[in-house]
């Protein structure tokens, strides 16, 4: 029989799980598989050789969502409950329907920017990643400030590339979280708004029922260890951390970045998920989904 592959989200409850020895007291026979690079890096645009025709960084068209909407080589992986859900209805998976997460995010500053206000965000080009939860997530805080159409994002690439030219100073604001997020708050960058939002889960159409309840089960169990003694599991942060930050931050000092919730994905936050979507027109006629919340999200 083959493993179940897990497709980390740079979050601790993975290894926590591993660590304890909850995967396999689950009777679940797993590996752990790394997601494919994703943003300017993967696309060869390190440094910003690759430029738009006014000299900035050409745009990065493509994220969390086209990752899943090629495959993913595992059984189970995460994004933003936006990406997952417009996934699920596309049929590039299915959404489990019985847990997700939150993670803090914002859009941040450099310590030295004049903008203070969410207001002020109107005129600037706010970086983030496309079709992907600093998109989306992005569109849904500013709203009461400023009207989704008038929003001004750039589609910068993956988290790492959004951090790097934050603070390069390459771009005056960007929405991070994780993982980046805790490093731009060490080095004194400053959130203007709170972006803060859901992670949902995809699972491939081959997955067993029965394989994934029991990697949920040692998930809940290592949330638990997590929320008892958080500063236990920090130090598997240190893995993700980029070899260029790796002097400069302390990881003892990070936030959990993400917490598992085990509650329902339920039909009405499915389908006023999507209805957001479709009103606000992110996704092309091609790559939106349509399939109904019975035959999208696993209950």
């Amino acid at each position: 029989m083959s493993k179940f592959r897990i497709m980390p989200h740079n979050r601790l409850q993975e290894w926590v799980a591993e660590e304890k020895g909850y995967y396999g007291a689950e009777g679940l026979e797993y590996e752990f598989v790394r997601p494919a690079r994703v943003g300017r890096q993967a696309l060869g645009a390190v440094d910003s050789t690759v430029q738009s025709a006014d000299g900035a960084p050409a745009p990065v068209m493509t994220g969390a969502f086209e990752s899943m909407e090629s495959g993913r080589a595992c059984e189970v992986s995460s994004a933003c409950h936006w990406a997952v859900n417009m996934a699920s209805s596309a049929e590039h998976g299915i959404m489990w329907g019985h847990a997700y997460s939150m993670t803090p995010a914002g859009i941040y500053v450099a310590p030295e920017s004049d903008i203070r206000r969410p207001e002020q965000l109107r005129d600037v080009e706010v970086g983030v990643g496309y079709h992907s939860g600093s998109h989306f997530s992005a569109l849904q805080a500013l709203e009461p400030f400023v009207p989704p159409s008038e929003a001004k994002l750039r589609f910068i690439g993956s988290p790492a590339d959004r951090l790097d030219l934050l603070i390069d100073r390459q771009t005056q604001a960007a929405n991070i979280f994780g993982i980046q997020r805790e490093i731009a708050e060490q080095l004194g960058f400053r959130k203007v708004l709170d972006t803060t939002f859901m992670i949902g889960f995809l699972i491939s159409g081959d997955a067993s029922v029965d394989d994934c309840q029991k990697y949920f089960n040692a998930l809940q169990r290592a949330q638990v260890d997590i929320d008892l003694e958080p500063e236990r599991y920090k130090h598997y942060f240190e893995q993700d951390v980029p070899e260029r930050y790796k002097e400069l931050v302390d990881v003892r000092a990070f936030g959990l970045a993400e917490r598992l919730v085990f509650e329902d994905y339920t039909r009405e936050m499915y389908e006023r998920t999507h209805r957001w979507m479709l009103d606000l027109q992110i996704f092309p006629q091609d790559q939106a989904g349509t399939a109904e919340f019975d035959k999208a999200v696993l209950v």
